[in-house]
């Protein structure tokens, strides 16, 4: 299992010291840099930014949003980075979900299965640069039917570095995750859990099967996930750290009943649990839905204890099907601490 450093997106303002956790990532020997965006932050500038300080760190996308860009628009950041990078761009991409697609960005949010395979399409057809580009999908249509009446095909003038670039979906239900294992050259979970490994297994299995015969072999199929890990001999304090962090995705993203965090914990049989937190945190009271969040969730989507104990927990997580796991921490010793752990 390869490790990689994921800066998350911001908050009320930009983090400090990146530029160092990346130089000390790449030193120590990790694969790659990671960002991402939600209704704030973009993915691609601060990617672009601290990557151009780095030689040998892929760089990816952890994701862009699907309804931020349209296909084309998204193609051609992933050409410009390409270049840019010396070829080390992996385009990660998401649905995201209904409370921001239409909440931020004004967009509707149907069939998001179909939206992402034609959209997946799409970006592969500009990149490939075999002809200019034609499409008439249920979501996306170029070109445009209407309008003037004046739109044509067109080629991207910026020939590509590579034929292909690396195309990750962030996946999180059991259709998505095999959709991924379809098209896709990789996958992102979310609140994953070594216990829930067989599961992911048989969700991917589905897409293989149905794999397009010119697609890159399954044995190529990467898993990133990104898993909080905490280093501290006091076990408790340690979980009582990530414990808000749970407790947001799982009771305070999206909507009551469309959760999809909320669902990925439930499958994991925390269905008691994930109603509690949810009502709680819904209903205004914080500081008890970050309370009722179990020590067990914790541990099972997370690294978190002493040294001795993260080493042990991470022999579960080197069985799974996950190839890379993505350290997000602002203290450099957590990633020499990994990187001791990577011998």
């Amino acid at each position: 299992m390869k490790f990689g450093y994921h800066s998350g997106y911001w908050s009320a303002k930009p983090p400090t010291g990146v530029e160092g956790l990346v130089a000390e990532a790449e030193r120590l020997g990790f694969d790659s840099l990671w960002t991402a965006e939600a209704y704030g932050s973009d993915a691609v500038a601060p990617l672009a930014w601290w990557g151009a300080r780095t030689e040998r760190l892929r760089l990816g996308t952890g994701i862009m949003q699907m309804s931020a860009r349209t296909p084309t628009a998204t193609a051609m950041t992933a050409l410009t980075l390409d270049h840019l990078s010396g070829g080390r761009f992996v385009l990660g991409l998401g649905a995201s979900g209904p409370q921001v697609v239409e909440g931020w960005y004004g967009l509707p949010y149907p069939k998001p299965l179909a939206r992402t395979r034609e959209y997946v399409d799409i970006v592969r057809s500009v990149i490939a640069r075999e002809s200019p580009v034609e499409y008439a999908g249920e979501h996306y249509r170029l070109p445009f039917p209407g309008g003037t009446g004046l739109g044509k095909p067109l080629k991207s003038t910026l020939h590509p570095l590579r034929r292909e670039i690396p195309i990750l979906l962030a996946a999180e239900g059991p259709k998505n995750v095999a959709l991924a294992g379809e098209i896709a050259d990789g996958w992102l979970p979310f609140f994953f859990s070594p216990r829930s490994d067989a599961y992911y297994k048989e969700r991917l299995e589905e897409g293989f099967r149905l794999r397009a015969a010119d697609r890159s072999p399954k044995e190529d199929f990467e898993v990133l996930v990104s898993a909080p890990i905490v280093l501290d001999d006091d076990l408790e304090r340690g979980i009582d750290k990530l414990r808000p962090l749970i407790a947001l995705y799982v009771g305070g993203m999206g909507a009551k009943g469309a959760n999809f965090h909320a669902d990925v914990v439930a499958r994991m049989g925390y269905e008691a649990d994930v109603e509690k937190i949810q009502n709680l945190y819904l209903g205004g009271h914080k500081k008890d839905a970050i309370a009722a969040v179990p020590a067990a969730l914790v541990q099972d989507v997370a690294l978190v204890g002493g040294k001795d104990k993260i080493r042990d927990d991470l022999a579960a997580w080197d069985e799974t099907v996950v190839t890379t796991m993505l350290v997000r921490d602002e203290d450099p010793r957590v990633l020499r601490t990994i990187a001791e752990l990577m011998d």
